[in-house]
């Protein structure tokens, strides 16, 4: 497996910005293309004695990183514990996509808590998105091979709910453009995609190089990360909070809970406010300029699927590909195949692609399908449940409860409306996937649907352009006869209109009808004239 540091030197064959490649990953983060092109990334010892600190973050990730990394730059003192490695999960393995905007589709937003609060939590969003590029630009953070845009496409040809879809996010704050079919087609040459949705502030990073350069900053800050340190329980009552550990104890005057759906042992009652859903990816070997044949667009690409296809150009010649879920473990590389069909069905051109790494990643999928944010007790607090929309919300929830916690910032409530719901266990699972069922065969049907009309539409066109030139061949072949029997005509004194002026305009002129060389130029001019 292959690992990679961030380079300017490009004489080995490297796109500008992108990572190279140096020494191999642990095994925990998986044969994911991000660990084979991931900076160096230090093995921290676990925890071995007890220590006291201001704040103690369960959970490594991007949400307890965040959190961590503005404590400590406030003077907090901060401890992160790690069961097993920074970022190993979903905040390493998920496609780097930088979007504003939730798990949960605006539109439920509006409908459940109103447009003046939705407003709100959309710019809380957006605020996210700015964060991460803000930190990876005042950093300098390395092997991030950022890229722009993000493209939200149509599978059916719908062009009024896309430009209704555009109203209600731009009502919102949203930053977007709606490009019709003709534009999306020449940037996705794909004749399953109709209208689209752009957002031009969104981007794109390596994830797990991401978490590493935060990892770097919190320590940089004075943070204490204990990765292989699980919690082994929490006792919330006092002024000092006490987790145990295997090997130590910490005692923090607060606790933020970021480990998501891992936190099953810890805190049963929160895990099970949560459905542990697993998607695949894939990423393709280098395609060279086949890539172009089928793909001209730098930035990330979803389409409508529930669980939709995402993906994106990463190492300047690859796709990486991302779609499908199940709420039970499989094999990725099982998966892994069905995403290449799904691949070949939107772009045939690439067909003959190989596929160089395949996995899976876990995410924690609330109810509905909102953040888990707020203070669950006195001095402990919550930040989980990111649905798949996770870059953004991370960085959202981790700043929103260190200006809760040192400011007094009130702003996370906003998220109070979106309570802790029993996720219903195996039976919840079992509704989810079937739901997921549905909805993809009901989005299938659709979409053929939406492609056969316009395979139609197409054919139709097509017989109408043939039978319009047929048409205007016989026309043709009937006018070519009619002039040159009204020529002959003219000649023998054929009664028609024309033929009558002639012999007027003759009489006139006193033309001599035996004179065939004058008649004919006569019979130009009038020609001429007609």
């Amino acid at each position: 497996m292959e690992k990679a540091s961030m380079s300017s030197d490009t004489a080995s064959g490297q796109t500008p910005g992108e990572p190279q490649v140096v020494a191999p990953q642990d095994a925990l983060y998986g044969e994911t293309y991000f660990a084979a092109t991931a900076v160096e990334m230090p093995k921290r010892p676990p925890l071995t004695q007890d220590i006291d600190v201001d704040i103690c973050v369960i959970g490594g990730g991007l949400a307890g990183l965040t959190t961590a990394y503005e404590m400590a730059r406030r003077g907090w003192s901060v401890a992160v514990l790690e069961s097993r490695r920074v970022a190993w999960n979903a905040s390493g393995r998920n496609t780097g996509f930088v979007l504003p905007g939730f798990g949960q589709s605006v539109d439920k937003i509006v409908e459940r808590v109103g447009p003046d609060h939705a407003r709100e939590l959309w710019t809380l969003s957006q605020g996210g998105v700015d964060y991460v590029r803000q930190t990876i630009a005042e950093s300098e953070m390395q092997g991030i091979a950022p890229s722009e845009g993000w493209l939200h496409v149509s599978k059916t040809d719908r062009a009024r709910q896309v430009s209704d879809d555009a109203d209600l996010l731009r009502s919102l704050g949203a930053d977007i453009e709606v490009w019709p079919e003709r534009l999306v087609r020449s940037k996705l040459k794909s004749d399953r995609y109709f209208q689209a949705i752009h957002f031009p502030t969104a981007f794109n990073i390596h994830p797990l190089n991401y978490a590493a350069g935060l990892a770097k900053l919190a320590e940089d800050a004075g943070v204490r990360i204990f990765e292989e340190t699980r919690a082994l329980s929490i006792d919330p009552a006092g002024v000092r909070k006490r987790i145990e550990t295997a090997n130590g104890r910490v005692r923090a005057a607060r606790i933020v809970l970021a480990g998501n759906v891992h936190l099953g042992e810890l805190m049963p009652e929160i895990a099970q406010t949560l459905m542990p859903v697993h998607t695949f990816v894939i990423v393709t070997k280098p395609l060279g300029a086949t890539l172009s044949e089928a793909i001209d667009y730098p930035g990330s690409v979803s389409d409508t699927d529930w669980a939709d296809s995402h993906y994106r150009i990463v190492g300047g010649d690859r796709l990486m590909w991302c779609g499908r879920m199940t709420v039970w473990d499989a094999h990725p590389r099982r998966f892994g195949r069905k995403l290449r069909r799904d691949l070949r069905n939107r772009f045939p051109q690439l067909a003959d692609a190989e596929i160089d790494y395949a996995w899976a990643g876990t995410l924690g999928l609330s109810v509905h399908r909102m953040p888990q944010i707020g203070e669950l007790s006195s001095g402990v607090w919550l930040a989980s449940g990111f649905g798949g929309h996770g870059i953004n919300t991370t960085a959202m929830a981790g700043n929103l409860i260190t200006r809760a916690m040192t400011e007094g910032d009130d702003r996370w409530r906003l998220f109070q409306p979106f309570e802790l719901v029993w996720a219903g266990g195996r039976a919840g699972r079992i509704v989810l996937q079937t739901a997921y069922w549905g909805q993809r065969k009901y989005e299938t049907w659709a979409s053929g649907r939406s492609h056969g009309s316009e395979v139609r539409r197409i054919r139709a066109d097509a017989r109408a352009k043939k039978e319009a030139a047929a048409a205007a061949e016989r026309l043709q072949a009937e006018t070519d006869a009619a002039e040159t029997a009204r020529i002959a005509a003219g000649q023998i004194g054929t009664h028609t209109d024309q033929q009558v002026v002639y012999a007027e305009d003759m009489a006139t002129a006193g033309v001599d009808q035996a004179d065939d060389s004058r008649f004919a130029r006569r019979l130009r001019k009038w020609r001429d004239r007609t």
